[in-house]
């Protein structure tokens, strides 16, 4: 049947509020082909903090994983995450993770350390080295699985990578800072240092204290030389729960002994006041020489060393005119002239021997 003239004219009207174009030609709402949708969704669940991880070394690489139940669970309270998978959003956990380990967005991971360490009653929940699983399935007992792809850089790493060779520029030009900056420079990083090293001494201490009198395995602050220490276990204060068996008294009381026997090796052996005394003249001696160091003290320097050399070329040379003498020469002008006063001497007194006779 062909078309009647109402419905071509329906039909061209349609087309010219197009802009010409067929209705079927209008943009989609899905991504475009370059960008995958696991992809984003990868990202977004990510850079969400609402999912709890660490981080590990896998295969000497640092990564940041996460638990297979806990991701349950934060997939379960937003929902609306799998809104960027569009037709696969009716997915399940499962499947979805099972897509990200096909295209490689995530691997499986498991724990390095498969045995119960001494004193403890149950391995870690988060281990701090994991090793590649065989099954790239996903599971939520025991799993671990760590992010493959690279984290999007925010605006303040950013700014860091700008700001670093020019922290690096400005370490060098140390030297030629004027004095009061060199010393608020030398007693930030002194400062610093002290800090760091007061905080593992105490950490340290306590520790000790608490396991010996106690039998406690209590650190009151997290060890800041781990690899796997995040910035809020680092500020972080109040220990976690012990979870290991208590040491034997046996072991705590050879502990006290050794510590008893290093302090009194320590103060039998300390240094005493004039060795101390002298120590700290010669670190303050060497602290005021950098402080005090300046280009124009150098400049100053190299033109005095070079005005007392030629004076001493100077004064080597003789001022009559006469050939200046060599080094030899003088070397044996020097060894001549004790001998022949050593022989006029012994002549005098051969001489006054003989009248003395007569």
């Amino acid at each position: 049947m062909t078309k009647s003239g109402a419905e071509k004219k329906r039909i061209r009207r349609g087309a010219s509020q197009n802009g010409g174009k067929d209705p079927s030609d209008a943009p989609s709402k899905k991504p475009s082909p370059g960008k995958d949708v696991y992809q984003l969704f990868a990202e977004k669940v990510r850079d969400n903090k609402k999912l709890e991880s660490r981080w590990a070394v896998l295969q000497e690489t640092r990564v940041e994983y996460f638990r297979g139940k806990d991701f349950v669970a934060f997939m379960a309270n937003h929902p609306e995450i799998k809104e960027i998978l569009e037709s696969d959003k009716e997915l399940d956990v499962e499947d979805v993770v099972n897509i990200l380990l096909r295209k490689n967005l995530l691997v499986r991971c498991d724990r390095v350390t498969k045995t119960v360490r001494p004193g403890k009653k149950k391995l870690s929940s988060w281990p701090a080295h994991l090793e590649i699983y065989r099954d790239q399935v996903f599971s939520e007992n025991d799993a671990f699985f760590a992010w493959t792809f690279m984290k999007r850089r925010t605006l303040w790493q950013t700014i860091l990578s700008f700001l670093w060779p020019l922290v690096a520029v400005a370490m060098c030009l140390f030297p030629v800072y004027p004095y009061h900056c060199k010393l608020l420079v030398l007693y930030s990083c002194a400062g610093a240092l002290l800090f760091i090293v007061n905080l593992l001494l105490v950490r340290a201490m306590v520790f000790g204290a608490l396991w010996i009198t106690l039998g406690k395995r209590v650190w009151i602050f997290p060890n800041i030389n781990a690899e796997e220490t995040t910035f809020g276990e680092l500020i972080r204060f109040w220990p976690k729960k012990d979870e290991g068996e208590p040491p034997k008294w046996t072991s705590r009381l050879f502990y006290a002994a050794v510590v008893l026997l290093v302090i009194f090796l320590l103060r039998q052996h300390a240094p005493d006041e004039a060795a101390r005394a002298r120590y700290q003249k010669r670190v303050s001696n060497i602290i005021d020489d950098m402080l005090e160091w300046s280009p124009k003290l150098a400049l100053s320097g190299m033109r005095d060393t070079k005005q007392t050399d030629a004076n001493q070329t100077e004064s080597d040379q003789p001022s009559d005119g006469a050939k200046p003498t060599t080094m030899g020469e003088a070397a044996s002008n020097e060894d001549l002239e004790p001998n022949t006063g050593g022989a006029t001497e012994d002549l005098g007194g051969t001489e006054r021997e003989y009248d003395a006779g007569q």
